[in-house]
Order: structure tokens, then sequence, then C-alpha cells
């Protein structure tokens, strides 16, 4: 934000100057508008109070949840109750499904009949549902209209759409048979019927379809609405990419947050109260603490062997830090390729066989830099001793078969996570690497005792 706007904005503020901070803001944008109460959100509600009814709308549904909550406190009932009234279908179902049940019952009734029905109708779907998406204003027309009258049609019910791009073609019964870009209307001869226009070859969603699955499916039709059908293919409402755009933003931000080893966070980072963001991670941090006190345990169990050859020690930080960061970068690219649906359930073999190519050459890369490690170090130093070569092949083979195995339990988690219902974001790396890193000392110890049995051990 243009620091010289917000200087204008807070002189204007301390001299209660209520006119002029309403012309200066209504010939700001809107994302100026919105990015000025990011810069001084004591006056959030000051802001939407003063603008114009139809921008202190569009600024409201493009801030997030916990601002929204905190204006909603602070605006008069007058015009609160009027950007209620006046916010999208969508948008107003997304703020009643975050809002406590007293609220929204409160706010549900300040609407007029229709669209109080309406709302209580989308609230009724699945939370992370299609349905809970969708707007029922869209333009819809019938197949043996002429390109005449659909216009005129347009022209009357076009402002009350979300959007005039694609027009949809139902029948009598309200099933959709087709949807017609705008373009295609207007080149079209004005005698011409609609139905010659239609191909029948429309995608559609389903109300009860997971959010996901529409995030991939507008990402690969390149569309800008899709329509909203039940089971029977009724018409219900369509859903604009705005929307499929912030759904995608905030599950984005859900993965990234668990593939980090914490819940995912359901409000801003410098927003969420202290005790409420320990809450979030502590739980991860004890479920890997727990997994790393294996480590120790299996440290205990080669306590023998460790006394005998002390240099094997050397390297224990070595081998499990390699084992974990090829696990974590194999979860972290399945994990990215599920969500972009690149790899489905079905292809976890092709999964499985690239990951042991990929994990065996890059063992024997590791490998071979450990055991050439070890090599020079015998030019400067006789800590390895006179039995150098046989713990270089000892890290070496030992690298190979824990980068292998970090790469397939790595690759294979989110896949098994996924087949089970679970979120494959939760096999995160924090959580791979502690599993990779109890694994990884079992086949280092293993290898030393066929290396070294004899000889060290």
């Amino acid at each position: 934000m243009d620091k010289f706007v917000v200087e204008e904005i807070q002189e204007l503020l301390e001299k209660e100057n209520d006119k002029s901070l309403k012309q200066y803001l209504d010939e700001l944008n809107i994302s100026d508008v919105e990015q000025l109460i990011d810069e001084l959100p004591q006056y959030a509600a000051k802001f939407i109070e003063t603008i114009s009814l139809n921008r202190a709308v569009n600024v409201f549904r493009i801030l997030d949840f916990p601002t929204q909550e905190r204006i909603i406190k602070k605006l008069s009932g007058n015009k609160l109750n009027q950007i209620i009234k006046d916010l999208p279908p969508d948008d107003r179902t997304a703020l009643f499904s975050e809002l406590k049940g007293d609220v929204v019952k409160k706010m549900i009734t300040l609407l007029p009949p229709e669209e109080r029905i309406e709302s209580l109708a989308l609230l009724g779907y699945k939370e992370d549902s299609v349905g809970r998406l969708m707007t029922p204003d869209y333009v819809a027309v019938k197949p043996d209209w002429t390109v005449t009258r659909v216009l005129a049609h347009i022209r009357r019910y076009g402002k009350n759409s979300e959007t005039i791009d694609v027009i949809y073609v139902i029948d009598k019964d309200g099933i959709l048979l087709d949807d017609i870009r705008i373009r295609e209307i207007l080149l079209a001869d004005p005698e011409a019927k609609i139905g010659e226009l239609t191909d029948k070859r429309y995608i559609s969603l389903k109300a009860n379809d997971p959010q996901e699955d529409a995030i991939n499916i507008f990402r690969m039709n390149n569309r800008v609405a899709l329509p909203v059908v039940d089971e029977n293919s009724v018409l219900l409402g369509i859903v604009t990419v705005d929307d499929i755009l912030w759904i995608a933003h905030e599950e984005y931000t859900e993965d990234m947050h668990k593939i980090g080893g914490t819940e995912a966070l359901d409000e801003p980072y410098l927003d969420m109260p202290i005790l409420k963001l320990v809450k979030k991670r502590v739980g991860w941090l004890i479920i890997l603490f727990f997994g790393e006190m294996f480590t120790a345990t299996a440290m205990g169990y080669f306590e023998g062997e460790i006394e005998k050859a002390v240099v094997l020690a050397l390297f224990v930080p070595l081998i499990i830090s390699s084992g974990g960061n090829s696990g974590s970068q194999a979860s972290t690219l399945i994990i990215q390729a599920m969500a972009l649906g690149e790899i489905t359930l079905a292809d976890w073999w092709r999964v499985m066989r690239r990951e042991i190519v990929s994990g065996l050459l890059l063992g024997l890369a590791l490998g071979c830099i450990g055991f050439f490690r070890i090599y020079a170090w015998t030019f400067f130093s006789s800590m390895y001793g006179p039995h150098w070569f046989l713990i270089g092949c000892t890290v070496g083979v030992a690298l190979v078969g824990i980068v292998l195995w970090g790469s397939l339990a790595g690759s294979m988690l989110p896949i098994i996570l996924k087949r089970l219902g679970a979120d494959p974001a939760s096999s995160s790396a924090p959580f791979v690497a502690t599993l990779v890193d109890v694994t990884g000392l079992v086949i280092y110890f293993s290898v030393a005792m066929m290396f070294l049995k004899g000889v060290l051990l």
C-alpha cells in the first residue's frame, strides 16, 4: 500500500472529516481499500461504514473471515443489515458457515423471506461440498427461445446474475441441457433457436462433490463458471472461478501447514492467539518426539557395536539426515502431484517403480560421495585406521539402502493415507523424516555388521 495514501487517510481520520474520507475512499480501487484495512485494522469498521453500500459489499466479500468478524462486531445495525442482504448468496453462505450459531440465526432473520430460504438451503449442504460454493444467481433459457428473446431476457435479468459469460439451457423440468458462451449468442442469427446452438457437451459439478474436485475440474477445463446439478441433472446453481480460486488458496495453505508438521491454521498467523497457535503445533511435536524416542532405542540396541567401533557413531547424523531428506523430498513431490490430480491411487505401482530407480541413483550418488570423503580423509588423518576401506563401504552401501528406503517411504505413505481415506498431506516431511530416522539406523548397523563382523565388530 502506498505510504502517501495511508498518511492521507490517517490525516482525514484525525480531523474526523467523514465527508472527505468518503470521497477519498470511493475513488480508490476495491483492492486498495482492502489493503488499507490491512494497514489500519483498527479503522476497518469505520471504512466500511463510510464508503457507499455497493463498494462496502465488494470490499467486505474479499476480506478474510477474522477481519469480517471484527467488522461485524463494530458495524452499525443498519449498515450490517444492508451488507448482509446485498452479499452474493455464495459469499453470504461462506460467512454464515464460519460464524457461531446464535449470530447466524440473528443474521438470517434479517434477510427477506426468499433469501432466507435460499441461505438455509445452501447451508444444508456439507461444509466442504460444492453446494456451499454455488450461487443461484444465473441466467437460464429454454431451447425453443430465439436469440432475440434470449438477449432481451439477459438485459432484464442479467444484472442480478453472478456472471453472464455463460448462459444455461434448461428444459421445462429444470434439467440442464447445455451451456452456451455469450459470444456464441451474440454472433448468432437473431432468429436462430437456442437449441440449434447447443452441442450437449457441457461440464457440470454435483452439489455434493468435494470442493477439491471442483478445483481440478476448473483447472483442467479453463472455465469461468460451471453449473451445479443434483442427482437428476436439475440445475441448482453455478460456481464461479473467483470462489474456486479462494478455496484453492485455502487448500494450498492447509496442505503447506500439514506438510510442515502442524495443524492447519484457521486464522492469519499474526491474528492467532499464542495459546491457540501452540495448541496447533504441540500435537505433532509430541507425536514426532515419541517417534524420535525409537531412535534412542535403536541406538541402545546397537550399543555393543558402537562400543567396539566408535567410528560408526561419527556417521549417524549423516546417515539419518540423508534418509530423512530423501523421504521428505519424495513425500512433498507426491503430495503436490496428488493435489494437482497428476497421480491417482491407481498409479501407485508406477510411482514405486520410479522411486526405486530414483532412490538407487540418488543413493549411489551420496554413497560415492560418502566413500570418497572417507578415502580422502586418510591422506590427512589416521582416525579411520587400517580398515578405512571397509568403513567407507559400510557408509556407502548404507547410504544407498537408506536413501532408497526414504524415497519409497516418502512416496508410498501419502498414497496409503489417501487409500485409507485420510489427508495425504498428513504424511508431512517431519513425520516421514522421523520414520526414516529410526529405520535408517537399523539399516546402517545391519550393513556395518555385514562388512565389519570379525574385523571391528
